[in-house]
This record gives structure tokens, C-alpha cells and sequence, in this order.
């Protein structure tokens, strides 16, 4: 696989949807700090249709809540940006959706927003992949190809990954950077499968 670090969101959303064309695999995503983002570098690629099912812009939390299922108590309890609601966003876009993997996004893209345990430029993601016929030590490896700043625990059919990377930059670099990555990830979880 070619380096993927320095890819701009069109190289990098067509190099997966290559990857998705050739395991005949969909992908879905559900957004909030990215504000879709990440769905308009996919569907910037001409063919998308054929590998990206679905797309939410859950940026509040009700919309959350309404349109994937995160439960109120999680975000109550754990907050919006936090590995506990992206887990929610992702598998309940996995389960709507009918991809067969869903991307996940939640931070604070600033300038304001931020506190001392979550500060301006914190993005959760979560990868949620369907495991109907993934090899558990697939799956082990890559757990420990992301073990740092990850919370990994399977859920039903559904194994699903959660990450956090604390950008630096303006709103736009913050948002631009979290794009990148979520698209990075979602090569890596394909390559790996």
C-alpha cells in the first residue's frame, strides 16, 4: 500500500474507494464536527455510488440521538466528544446504513469550545466494520496497530475501533486534518480485512 501520509482528501477518497471496489465492500459515514466533510471528498469521486452507501451530519445531539441512536444517557454522561459517542454514531450508522463499514467523527474544531480535558482541536473517530467473516486475529492485529489513544471492545456482529487525535491549527486545519485521518483510517480498516 502506498504512503497515505501528505494524500489530500481527493487522492485519498479515491484510493478508497478503490479499496472498497475491490472487496465489493460499502461505506457510510455519520459527522459532526467535519460537517460532512468526509461524505463530499467521497462523492467528489466520480463512481462513488458504487461503494458509499450513506451519510449523516449529526451536529447536535438531539440529531444524535434522532437520526443514529446515540443514547441520551451516553451523551449526557460522556459528552459529545468522546470515545463512548462515537461508538454509538458509527454502529448505529452501521446498522441503518446496511455498509458494510461506517466512520464516525466528533470534536472541537474551535476557536472557542474547548476545556482542559477537552481542548480546542480534540477529534474522536470511531470505524465500525461489520465482522461477519473477519478472522479474529485480523482483528487483533489491528487493535494493536492502534492501541494508542484507542478503546476497543467488540459489540455484537460489529467490531468497532475508536481513536483521538488532538489537532493543531485554525477551525478549517483542524476540520481539513480530521477529514484526512477519518479517510486514512477507512484504508487501513479495508487493507486489513
Amino acid at each position: 500500500m502506498q504512503n497515505l501520509n501528505a494524500k489530500s482528501a481527493g487522492v485519498l477518497a479515491r484510493t478508497l474507494g478503490e479499496e472498497l471496489l475491490a472487496k465489493d465492500k460499502k461505506v457510510a459515514s455519520v459527522e459532526s464536527c467535519t460537517g460532512g466533510g468526509v461524505a463530499f471528498a467521497i462523492t467528489e469521486v466520480a463512481g462513488s455510488s458504487q461503494w458509499f452507501e450513506k451519510s449523516w451530519v449529526t451536529y447536535s445531539n438531539q440529531a444524535k440521538n434522532e437520526e443514529v441512536g446515540v443514547s441520551v444517557a451516553t451523551l449526557a454522561t460522556f459528552g459529545a466528544v468522546s470515545s463512548e459517542v462515537v461508538r454509538e454514531m458509527a454502529e448505529g450508522g452501521l446498522h441503518k446504513s446496511g455498509a458494510d463499514l461506517c466512520v464516525s467523527i466528533s470534536g472541537i474544531a474551535g476557536p472557542g469550545g474547548g476545556t482542559a480535558s477537552k481542548p480546542v482541536g480534540l477529534v474522536w473517530f470511531a470505524i465500525a466494520v461489520m465482522s461477519r467473516g473477519v478472522d479474529p486475529e485480523l482483528v487483533k492485529k489491528i487493535d494493536t496497530l492502534h492501541s494508542k489513544n484507542a478503546a476497543n471492545k467488540p459489540s455484537n456482529q460489529i467490531h468497532t475501533r475508536c481513536f483521538s487525535r488532538c489537532f493543531s491549527g485554525d477551525r478549517q486545519q483542524v476540520r481539513e486534518q480530521a477529514i484526512n485521518l477519518a479517510l486514512k483510517e477507512l484504508i487501513i480498516s479495508l487493507v486489513n480485512m
